[in-house]
């Protein structure tokens, strides 16, 4: 049975009428007989009683009325969602991101809270760990994230939102030559991450950083959340690797960040979703995100 076979079946029963239920539909009375015989051979009763003057309901038709309407309502009704969501006016959309990533949602949601504003957006920060664990479920409709925390999952797509690299964060009177930092400037230092739980692919990187410069710190404190090694930071509790736009964008002030000068710190962001995502609004979101990035093939992985 399909769509116009239902609608049939409800204007024959509403008006006793099949050449009124022809015309109400723009179909010919011919069509309308032949679908309500289709209807009554797919169920095995008889829907309707007709004879040449006048047309009833039979019982059987008097109980499958209502079923009909409501299966022509709940279409009609996800209709009108499907359109209101496509005009931005209605829909809900699920973000995760990771405390790395927190300066490049605001750019994707700026574009997109633009043009569909009526969309309901939830948004939520999760460590490193929480994120590769929500990948697998259907939680959330997207995850900012390192690229480096992807799982080996067919069922995860991602495409590359930006790039940016790791900068060693200071309180305002501290003092280097040159305006880069060598390893004979850090090997004394007490320094205060971003914990490993928090962000296990950053606090990596930062290890790795360590290692290059072939020294191991005396002292490491850790915290849950970027803002609180910010203010450490600033009280001269010691001082911190954070990726550069993280730092920009700090709302602690009395902090500044210096480059390393002898070693690459390059970091890459991803969008991540689930392939089986069919949400309508995640839709247009990654259509919005997709229109707002200009960068090459090669940095949108399907994983």
């Amino acid at each position: 049975m399909d769509i116009i076979q239902l609608k049939c079946f409800i204007s024959v029963a509403r008006t006793l009428s099949f050449s009124e239920a022809a015309r109400r539909n723009y179909v010919s009375q011919s069509t309308v007989s032949r679908y309500i015989r289709d209807l009554e051979k797919e169920f095995g009763v008889k829907l309707f009683e007709r004879s040449r003057r006048e047309v009833e309901l039979t019982n059987e038709g008097k109980l499958l009325l209502p079923y009909m309407q409501d299966v022509i309502d709940t279409i009609n009704k996800a209709s009108s969602v499907i359109s209101r969501l496509n005009s931005g006016s209605g829909g809900r959309l699920r973000l995760a991101y990771d405390a790395a990533s927190v300066d490049y949602p605001v750019k994707c949601l700026s574009a997109f809270t633009r043009k569909y504003p009526d969309i309901a957006v939830d948004m939520i920060s999760l460590s490193g760990s929480e994120i590769a664990g929500a990948l697998n479920s259907t939680d959330y409709d997207f995850y900012f994230m390192l690229r480096d925390m992807l799982p080996d999952n067919d069922s995860i797509a991602s495409l590359v939102t930006s790039r940016d690299n790791l900068k060693l964060v200071v309180p305002y009177d501290f003092e280097v030559r040159g305006g880069s930092v060598k390893a004979s400037g850090l090997k004394n230092q007490r320094f205060v991450l971003l914990s490993e739980t928090e962000s296990p692919i950053l606090y990596m990187e930062i290890m790795d950083i360590f290692r290059t410069f072939h020294f191991s710190p005396d002292s490491i404190v850790e915290f849950d959340d970027v803002r609180s090694v910010f203010m450490a930071v600033s009280s001269g509790m010691g001082i911190s690797v954070l990726p550069s736009q993280l730092v920009k964008n700090s709302p602690v002030r009395r902090i500044k960040s210096l480059e390393f000068g002898e070693i690459e710190t390059d970091l890459a962001f991803v969008l991540a979703w689930r392939k089986d995502n069919s949400n309508p609004a995640a839709q247009l979101f990654l259509k919005t995100v997709r229109s707002e990035e200009s960068g090459d093939d090669e940095d949108e992985y399907i994983i």
